[in-house]
């Protein structure tokens, strides 16, 4: 080896290892880019970032066989019979350790359009969407003028469906102050029948409240819950479920602006569409 080669080899062998370096980490941070945002997860929830629905699972460019062989529970809250039928609904039925009544009539904005028209649109909708991608979809109501079904009915369809993930829509009637949507996940039920499902349902409350907020561009309500999410005991469809289970609560029925928006039958296109694309995101991202 010449003499001068010999001199200038260390230094060679250095500036070679830090070009290599530098364009090793260009390619590694090209390639993962920066992680997106939880929806608003807590606890050991929060270790589980929102999955964000890929190319495939997003809007139009869904695939149609993206979600075959899976088959999902669609809830609209509520029933348009339901004032009619006081007894009937007011009746208790077990609801896993406590006791709730069969089913309740719902809000309802001032100018007077119900929340059980609300979500049977809103559900419908999803459920086009879902069967354009190759879901099965079971619905617990297939008009809006008869009555109920209860709440343990409403979970035991989806169980006995063998769902993959379930979602009761529901529009909240709080304090006209009060703005914005947020979504119910399960917490243990006084009787603990619900524990296998508590980690897939708090993923699928991520996945829905993350896409529906894409969607809607609706913020995460500012009266109720935190940062758009809460765990609850008390409702009788979450405690009875043995498949995971969300409510989302897509905005307050008694704020002039979120009535506005629920009144809008674009609006509540995209609020399909994000409940859609929530869904298709829980079924295809793996849990991190």
């Amino acid at each position: 080896m010449p003499p001068r080669w010999r001199a200038l080899r260390p230094g060679f062998v250095v500036a070679l290892v830090v070009v290599v370096a530098i364009v090793a980490f260009a390619v590694h941070a090209a390639r993962s880019g920066p992680p997106p945002p939880p929806f608003g997860m807590s606890g050991a929830a929060a270790a589980s970032p929102s999955p964000e629905p890929s190319a495939a699972g997003a809007g139009a460019a869904a695939r149609p066989d993206l979600l075959r062989g899976r088959t999902v529970l669609l809830d609209p809250g509520h029933n348009g019979g339901n004032a009619r039928a006081p007894a009937a609904i007011n009746r208790k039925v077990l609801a896993g350790g406590i006791a709730k009544e069969c089913d309740t009539v719902g809000s309802q904005t001032v100018d007077g359009y119900p929340e059980h028209a609300f979500t049977f649109d809103v559900a419908t909708r999803v459920a086009e969407l879902l069967r354009g991608r190759g879901a099965t979809v079971v619905l617990t109501r297939t008009d809006d003028n008869g009555v109920g079904p209860c709440i343990d009915e409403r979970a035991r369809i989806g169980n006995d469906a063998h769902a993959d993930a379930a979602v009761s829509v529901h529009a909240d009637g709080g304090p006209a102050s009060g703005t914005g949507f947020h979504v119910i996940a399960p917490s243990l039920s006084p009787d603990g029948g619900n524990a296998v499902i508590l980690a897939p349902s708090a993923r699928l409350a991520d996945a829905v409240g993350a896409a529906f907020e894409r969607s809607t561009g609706e913020t995460r309500a500012d009266y109720i819950a935190h940062d758009g999410l809460a765990f609850r005991t008390d409702l009788g469809g979450l405690n009875l479920s043995r498949v995971p289970k969300v409510f989302i609560e897509c905005a307050n029925m008694r704020n002039p602006a979120d009535a506005a928006r629920v009144s809008d039958p674009a609006w509540r296109g995209r609020a399909a569409q994000g409940i859609t694309d929530g869904i298709t995101a829980f079924l295809t991202v793996p849990p991190s």
